[in-house]
């Protein structure tokens, strides 16, 4: 079972990988217009509101002249309202979010899948332990936890095993966790 889940994790795997070289073959030659801008911050200057603009343009043309249009201000005006507007060249790589994206997303869905397994197979797997008892009943539990741990350490010889031995461990203490907050929160109550 477990090598078929190991292919078909293989094959997932390789048609990622195969669409994002696909995908990194199409976009090698040009870069997207939505990759580069040039962004120019313009304060208020006299009557007229300050405003960012957005245009695209390569790294040479990045500048007040190039990307401000239309003028807010009159022919005379131009340069010194240009002077107080602060122009940036941003870059980036759309391929490098989308593998990122695709990549984030692969490993959720992969922990969405390995834990509907475990919901599957566990109640399969796991057998039935007279010894045990819910969590919420405190006071049957503690009567019976000494032959429960016998018990776990008479068979405790598989991996099956003593994952479980360490999984009733650990209800145990979460169990006197519990109660332990539970009677701090009756005594301060």
């Amino acid at each position: 079972m477990s090598s078929g889940v190991g292919r078909s994790w293989f094959c997932v795997a390789a048609a990622v990988v195969t669409v994002f070289l696909l995908d990194a073959v199409v976009f090698a030659q040009a870069k997207s217009f939505e990759d580069v801008r040039c962004k120019c911050i313009c304060p208020p200057y006299r009557n007229i509101t300050g405003h960012i603009y957005n245009r695209n343009f390569s790294q040479k043309d990045c500048n007040c002249l190039h990307v401000v249009e239309p003028m807010p201000v009159p022919g005379h005006d131009v340069e010194a309202y240009c002077l107080l507007c602060e122009c940036k060249y941003e870059e980036r790589s759309s391929n490098t979010i989308k593998v990122t994206i695709i990549i984030y997303l692969s490993v959720v869905g992969a922990l969405l899948l390995y834990m509907l397994f475990l919901l599957l197979v566990d109640p399969l797997i796991r057998k039935h332990d007279p010894y045990t008892q819910p969590l919420h009943n405190e006071e049957d539990s503690e009567e019976m936890r000494p032959q429960a741990d016998s018990s776990s350490q008479a068979r405790g010889n598989t991996v099956l095993e003593r994952v479980e031995g360490a999984q009733q461990r650990w209800k145990k203490q979460v169990q006197e966790q519990r109660k332990t907050v539970f009677d701090r929160h009756k005594m301060l109550s």
